[in-house]
């Protein structure tokens, strides 16, 4: 089947004992057991739900991977994620990436003996430069969170493997609709499926999917122990949003491009980032790796102080944390989204106080234009 069937239909065409086309909210905490020593396959919703497997398994068809895992949330995937390595393991992170990863990386996980080096991983050399025998794997953001910068899936995959270590992709910005780093040697894929893949501003979820078996036992285990599995109804809320992933996808994109051509001749703007440019540093190693450039956008303000005005005076776009759901979001990341990560660290990177992002949703693109337009006006 084609992507878009996947994502319509997924694993459950329909419920086989009611016929239902919407996939049930089997809302229950335990299961019955027809007698000692026999279960349905479902005992306790922790461990396994009718209604997040499904939601699991289409979302590994749609990654073309083998195992799916749903979490209460994308911090909660890449909580669970970790456990399947030991304090003294080193990890290469994007340094560009989403403030709430490196909190928990820095803050919580170092503290236990875990090792991470913040390194542009679009820039391969600099991977390089920072393995050492510990590393066990490679974590990227790419598109990067806010910098979108691209980072070169196979050749990360193929370096690392050389080392007998695994490729960790954070998907959230591109989906599976216009990504599958599976495909080019990834071993994990995460997502925040907060954000496009349930795409309405309604539920938090997290997703893992992979196709390593043994990885799979113990993904479990640790989804199971930390109990941190994601709930029937907002599984059901993820499941629905994956029907419309494609249309939402293109849409942010085609609104995404009118936006950022528009930013790029506007007085008060410095400089756009957005992959679908083809200036864009990276724009042919993302053309090769992907099939859309989304709907993120980031872009520098000339004048840092006219900042809190533009934020006060939007008005369709609303000024608010998140982005991939069906309205657009303006964000400040310097302090919400990335207000965790170390003032040095978040310069070098480009995040400083000029810096906005915007997530374009499936509004009309010349409304958005508009409002951003009198936003941004003396």
């Amino acid at each position: 089947m084609k992507a878009e069937t996947i994502l319509v239909r997924g694993d459950s065409y329909f419920d086989p004992v009611t016929g239902a086309v919407s996939v049930p909210i089997y809302q229950s905490a335990t299961f019955r057991h027809p007698a000692l020593g026999e279960s349905t396959g479902y005992d306790y919703s922790r461990a396994l739900n009718p209604t997040r497997s499904s939601l699991e398994k289409s979302l590994a068809l749609a990654e073309h991977g083998k195992y799916g895992l749903a979490f209460s949330s994308g911090m909660g995937a890449i909580s669970s994620l970790i456990k399947l390595f030991k304090p003294g393991d080193h990890i290469i992170v994007s340094a560009d990436l989403y403030g709430g990863t490196y909190r928990l990386f820095n803050e919580y996980y170092s503290k236990y003996g875990f090792l991470f080096s913040w390194v542009d991983t679009s820039d391969f050399e600099q991977i390089e430069k920072n393995y050492n025998a510990k590393t066990k794997a490679i974590f990227i953001e790419t598109p990067s969170n806010p910098m979108m910068k691209i980072s070169d899936i196979r050749r990360c995959a193929d370096f690392i493997h050389t080392k007998g270590g695994f490729l960790i992709v954070d998907n959230t910005f591109l989906t599976p609709w216009f990504q599958n780093p599976l495909d080019f040697g990834a071993d994990f894929v995460i997502h925040s499926g907060t954000k496009y893949l349930a795409g309405h501003h309604d539920t938090l979820s997290g997703f893992i999917v992979h196709s390593n078996e043994a990885a799979e036992t113990l993904l479990r285990e640790a989804q199971m122990s930390e109990g941190a599995a994601l709930a029937p109804f907002d599984a059901w809320l993820t499941l629905r949003g994956l029907k419309t992933l494609a249309l939402r996808m293109d849409k942010a994109t085609r609104n995404a491009a009118a936006i950022a051509a528009w930013l790029r001749k506007h007085p008060a703007v410095e400089k756009v980032f957005w992959i679908g440019f083809t200036d864009h540093p990276q724009y042919t190693l993302s053309c090769a790796q992907s099939r859309g450039a989304g709907g993120m956008i980031s872009f520098y303000i000339k004048d840092a102080s006219r900042i809190p005005l533009i934020l006060k005076k939007v008005s369709l776009i609303l000024f608010a944390e998140s982005l991939g759901g069906t309205d657009s979001l303006i964000t400040y990341p310097v302090v919400q989204t990335h207000s965790a990560i170390p003032e040095s660290m978040r310069l070098t990177a480009g995040v400083n106080d000029k810096l906005l992002r915007l997530s374009a949703g499936i509004e009309d693109a010349d409304d958005l234009i508009a409002d951003l337009d009198q936003a941004l006006s003396d």
